[in-house]
């Protein structure tokens, strides 16, 4: 796993952690058990979003993938059903994935996701993390706790709400609604779709190289900000923006940005970013 590794293509088989062209790829399902939740992604991917957060790995963007026919189907409720004592082993996966979605977050970088076929359950929860959600026409998001008698994990029961409104958020929760593409889109529970299934990962691994090679500490200032105004009023708002606008200016990539601009030529943030 290295920074100059090629990029996998959606045809290729990855591991569940990969670094190439600037960007953090982790796999949160595989083919394997049904495309449940990986234990190892979450193991491994929060270790690396841990490294992003301490500056021990440079990225810019992160993209989370499925590499089976679905993006997550949820978890594996096989392995619970197994468990000698259930809600041991259902903490148990609820702290670590729990841990995964805290590294996400404070790894303060753009996260891109591929969400082909089913994101359900878990995987439903992961997406509303997502900066970028990207589907196809088959993309179908879904609860799916309460089919097994289960409540939430990863921070669905948050996330939610403040994307689609609470009555909606309600709605959707208690009576399991199956979201299509349409439906997920209009809500703003995705981003963007494209017109053919296959095209999915592709869509969104050039949407997370493009955010790779954009300015990194206006991004983060912006996710920043974005996260701030549920709970800000106006004027603290417009406080923290002046702040941060003020801030990026003297830094290497926003004088990059300006300067391109009056000079007429494209911004080279990479280069800035090697002198900041």
């Amino acid at each position: 796993m290295t920074d100059t590794a090629p990029s996998p293509t959606s045809a290729q088989q990855i591991d569940v952690v990969d670094v190439s062209d600037g960007i953090l790829t982790i796999a949160v399902s595989t083919a394997a058990a049904g495309n449940s939740l990986s234990d190892e992604a979450l193991v491994q991917g929060a270790a690396e979003l841990r490294a992003v957060a301490r500056g021990e790995r440079e990225v810019g963007a992160i993209l989370l993938v499925g590499t089976g026919a679905n993006f997550c189907a949820g978890g594996n409720v096989r392995a619970f059903a197994s468990a000698e004592h259930r809600p041991t082993y259902l903490r148990g996966l609820a702290d670590t994935f729990h841990a995964f979605v805290t590294a996400l977050i404070e790894a303060d970088r753009p996260v891109v996701a591929a969400v082909k076929g089913w994101a359900a359950g878990a995987g439903m929860s992961i997406v509303l993390h997502a900066d970028v959600a990207i589907g196809g026409p088959s993309t179908k998001l879904r609860p799916a706790y309460q089919g097994i008698g289960l409540s939430p994990d990863g921070g669905l029961t948050w996330s939610l709400p403040r994307v689609v409104g609470t009555a909606r958020a309600r709605r959707i929760l208690l009576t399991d609604e199956i979201l299509d593409a349409e439906t997920a889109l209009a809500l703003g529970v995705l981003g963007d779709t494209v017109a053919d299934d296959a095209q999915v990962e592709e869509a969104a691994r050039a949407a997370a190289r493009k955010l790779a090679a954009g300015p990194r500490n206006a991004l983060s200032a912006t996710r920043a900000l974005l996260s701030a105004s549920p709970t800000n009023g106006l004027a603290d708002q417009l406080v923290a923006e002046a702040r941060s606008i003020a801030r990026l200016s003297g830094r290497a990539e926003g004088i990059e940005g300006v300067d391109a601009f009056i000079g007429k030529r494209r911004p080279d943030f990479g280069a800035a970013r090697t002198t900041d």
